[in-house]
């Protein structure tokens, strides 16, 4: 059996090799590196793919969130409603923007954002929502964006994790994360779904003057050369990602199905064994599972652990602190802060390997050493 990772991405480069291969060398034999054809080929290609209208490349998901927050014209002092339970780069960037991130609870189903926590955070301070697609599943974003149009704030789709989710509007249509809010963010760090073979982001959305603010922050706030109307940052996705990624789209939804296929195995092996918990899956979303987290309850997690290092098998806590306890964010006085789902979710998750290249032999190896753990 070959050895298992959490995310193979060396067998996955092999199916695709001379398509990968023919397209880097096509961007090394030209030298147009930066800003090259591939790029705007690319942005074309995802908006198409995702129903957005306009797509601006970025060099990796953290600058995406920031660039968004900054298109915004959000002030220093501005809240942000935000969960805690997520990733850093979420939340570090409301900080660095000097705006204020209002922390709150997740949903005990889903793990994403709770509505009714937002609602009871929102003040005449509010401005925006970022609701993260925690794990490749939707937040509540029918609740979320009506919530949000009674109160005129802006909504940020961190879509770092669920890139190729569709979800299910309440006027009956269908459309991919990311594009529904006013901004949609999201990460092409090699292990995500949509992963180049370095760092690379994006943002999108359908409205074409935030569109133009984007761009022009993402490139030292200018629309013409030397021209700079609004203080910007240098982020561009660099051409050989570019290429790699206009790959790795057509592949996406195959990608996304065998992620699926082994969620499904994952779930059928598990669903029976007192005290663990598997995926919940919202009936609007379709869960594309970046990450397979199960959550135990009267286990020891540290033990599961032990036992699947010993057996070669790879595991991840995503994530093990929740951000209102993190140092970073202690002059915001969060210290009586309690949100006691999220700070039990960070001391009963676990992330299984998931990832497009599994096999059968290596499905079944994880399934009977979890479940011989809980004899």
């Amino acid at each position: 059996m070959k050895p298992i990772q959490m995310v193979d991405l060396s067998a996955q480069y092999q199916k695709i090799k001379p398509a990968i291969d023919d397209a880097i060398a096509e961007v090394i034999n030209t030298t147009a590196f930066i800003n090259g054809p591939a790029v705007g080929h690319f942005a074309q290609e995802l908006g198409a793919y995702l129903g957005a209208a306009h797509v601006i490349p970025c060099a990796n998901g953290t600058d995406a969130l920031q660039i968004a927050l900054m298109a915004l014209g959000l002030q220093p002092g501005d809240e942000v409603i935000t969960p805690s339970f997520t990733y850093i780069a979420t939340t570090e960037v409301i900080a660095l923007l000097g705006l204020t991130p209002v922390f709150v609870e997740v949903d005990p189903q889903t793990f994403c954002i709770d509505v009714s926590a937002i609602e009871a955070a929102i003040t005449p301070r509010t401005k925006a929502i970022v609701p993260v697609h925690l794990y490749g599943q939707a937040a509540d974003l029918n609740a979320i964006t009506a919530l949000a149009q009674k109160h005129d704030l802006f909504v940020v789709e961190d879509n770092a994790q669920a890139i190729g989710s569709d979800y299910h509007l309440t006027n009956g249509s269908v459309q991919k994360t990311g594009t529904i809010g006013h901004i949609g963010c999201t990460s092409f760090f090699p292990s995500k779904n949509l992963g180049c073979y370095g760092d690379g982001g994006a943002l999108y959305t359908q409205d074409a003057e935030l569109a133009k603010k984007i761009k022009m922050i993402a490139n030292h706030g200018q629309e013409q050369k030397y021209v700079h109307d609004v203080v910007g940052c240098n982020s561009r996705l660099d051409t050989i990602q570019a290429a790699v990624l206009r790959i790795k789209l057509r592949q996406l939804d195959n990608y996304i199905d065998a992620r699926r296929a082994v969620a499904a195995a994952y779930d059928a092996a598990f669903a029976q064994i007192p005290g663990v918990e598997i995926p919940f899956r919202a009936p609007d979303s379709k869960h594309v599972f970046h990450q397979y987290t199960l959550k135990l309850s009267g286990h020891s997690r540290d033990a599961l652990q032990a036992h699947l290092q010993a057996a070669g098998i790879p595991n991840m806590i995503y994530y093990p602190i929740p951000a209102h306890r993190q140092k970073m964010f202690a002059s915001f006085d969060l210290q009586d802060l309690h949100l006691p789902l999220t700070e039990q979710l960070c001391g009963q998750v676990i992330s299984l390997p998931i990832h497009t290249e599994m096999d059968e032999q290596q499905l079944q190896y994880i399934i009977d050493n979890v479940i011989a753990f809980f004899k």
